[in-house]
């Protein structure tokens, strides 16, 4: 009989005590395999975030915001400048526009003008705007203005007629950003569901890209055709961001959106992306001191994403510590169990030594009835690690997220809603839009990392298996039989 058949005889021998062991083996290989899951799907999220949001700089023109504060506008030479600094791998420039309906801003000048007050369209263009004529467009937008918006536009007046107890109704602008590549305004590649990109962002274009909304709103998809300023532009793709306002929007290429502004050479922002996340700080002071302090504000777009990096790394080596230890019991286990049985057979030991089978060959036989079991144990540990790792990793991640909003919560009080940026939220939200990103981790059990620990399973089954039979084939057949 050969080695193999005889390996695999023998670990069906007692069939109660191998569905014993396989059942324990699956147990502590699931939670390895589900552990190693959770670590490597932490260790993507890490990546992700350090080679996008969390290298990201905003250059914003020294006193302004988006389209609210004053100071004056970034031009081309900026870019340039910003990128000539030291570990900078991007600048992107962005042009951001205010997109009233047309038909509205039609209805409401006309009303104006009957109300004898000020009007004209450069109040539709919104508070602070950066262009002192509407720019109009077909498209209706996909938020409702609700009480909020009407609130804020009887806050501003710019909706409101002189004499008149009754403001028309408001609707939100859409936002238009001319941007000079495939990213959003926080440099994260934009997340195309249908169609193409615009091609070359640095070059003008009648094709745009529309929030998934905001096209869902307006009956329109890849191919559809609206106007701005009666020109008529391309549905190219459609992009989803994630929330309602984010796809109240669309994108276009960005000397298009400087010639719809008539303010050809000028930015909005810039959004500039650092080569690595430990050198943002030092890129940053940097890009102060080249742009200057009357000229620009460098901030960064998410300073708590440290923090959101910091829980998942703690997460990232606790998964990696229970995976170590759940391998390490997974083959103390083995080493039991094949304890146990080489003492069981030793009087077959002595036999086969007494035949003259070599040491090896002994160790091999041990070895494979060890690798069955945990072949065994293998297929209905991975069975446990696809369900449990998404569970495992979402535990392990609540709770480093709770412990770091409560460390972050400390030390944010005395701040009005919480730390700063939290203001919004019950108490503050401590981790900000960080908070989101962490939460947003995916375990999924892939072939290469359940393959890669069951290899490392197996590996350890080797060992476990071979110690003891190795030093029980040492002893000598006399010995062996005289002791039985």
């Amino acid at each position: 009989m050969s080695v193999l058949a005889r390996s695999i005889g023998n670990a069906f021998r007692n069939k109660v005590r191998t569905a014993a062991v396989v059942a324990v083996l699956a147990v502590a290989i699931g939670l390895a395999l589900a552990m190693l899951v959770a670590n490597q799907a932490v260790a993507g999220k890490v990546a992700e975030l350090n080679a996008s949001v969390g290298t990201v700089l905003t250059v914003n023109p020294a006193g302004g915001q988006g389209f609210e504060g004053g100071g004056e506008p970034l031009t081309a030479e900026q870019a340039a400048t910003a990128a000539a600094v030291p570990n900078v791998s991007t600048v992107v420039g962005t042009k951001a526009l205010r997109l009233r309906n047309a038909a509205e801003v039609a209805a409401q000048t006309g009303t104006q003008a009957g109300a004898g007050g000020p009007g004209g369209q450069g109040g539709a263009a919104g508070p602070g705007s950066q262009s002192a004529t509407a720019v109009t467009t077909s498209l209706t937008a996909a938020v409702d203005a609700g009480t909020l918006g009407n609130r804020n536009q009887a806050a501003t007046g710019s909706t409101g007629t002189s004499g008149s107890s009754t403001a028309p109704a408001f609707s939100v602008p859409v936002t238009a950003t001319g941007i000079g590549a495939e990213v959003d305004t926080t440099g994260k590649a934009l997340a195309l569901t249908q169609g193409t990109g615009l091609g070359d962002y640095t070059a003008a274009s009648t094709g745009a890209l529309l929030g998934t909304t905001l096209a869902e709103k307006n009956g329109l998809s890849v191919g559809s055709t609206f106007t701005i300023k009666d020109q008529s532009f391309t549905v190219a793709g459609l992009f989803d961001a994630g929330t309602a306002f984010g796809n109240n929007a669309l994108y276009l290429t960005l000397p298009t959106a400087q010639t719809l502004a008539d303010l050809p050479g000028e930015l909005s922002t810039m959004v500039v992306t650092v080569n690595s996340m430990e050198n943002v700080d030092a890129a940053k002071t940097a890009l102060q001191a080249a742009l200057g302090t009357d000229k620009a504000d460098v901030s960064q777009g998410q300073r708590n994403l440290q923090t959101a990096v910091s829980s998942l790394g703690s997460v990232k080596n606790i998964s990696f510590i229970a995976f170590v230890a759940a391998l390490a019991t997974a083959g103390l286990i083995i080493l039991l169990i094949m304890v146990m049985l080489v003492r069981e057979r030793r009087r077959e030991i002595g036999v086969l030594k007494a035949i003259g089978a070599p040491n090896r060959t002994i160790g091999l036989q041990f070895v494979l009835e060890a690798l069955v079991l945990v072949a065994m144990g293998s297929v209905v540990g991975a069975a446990v690690a696809s369900f449990a790792s998404g569970g495992i990793a979402s535990a392990l991640i609540s709770s480093n997220t709770a412990t770091a909003a409560a460390t972050t919560g400390r030390r944010g009080q005395g701040f009005p809603g919480g730390v700063p940026g939290g203001a919004g939220f019950p108490g503050g939200n401590p981790l900000g839009g960080a908070n989101q990103l962490l939460t947003s981790v995916t375990a999924s059990a892939s072939p290469g990392v359940i393959a890669g620990g069951i290899a490392a399973v197996f590996g350890v089954a080797i060992i476990g298996a071979l110690v003891p039979a190795l030093l029980t084939a040492r002893i000598r057949p006399i010995e062996v039989l005289r002791g039985e």
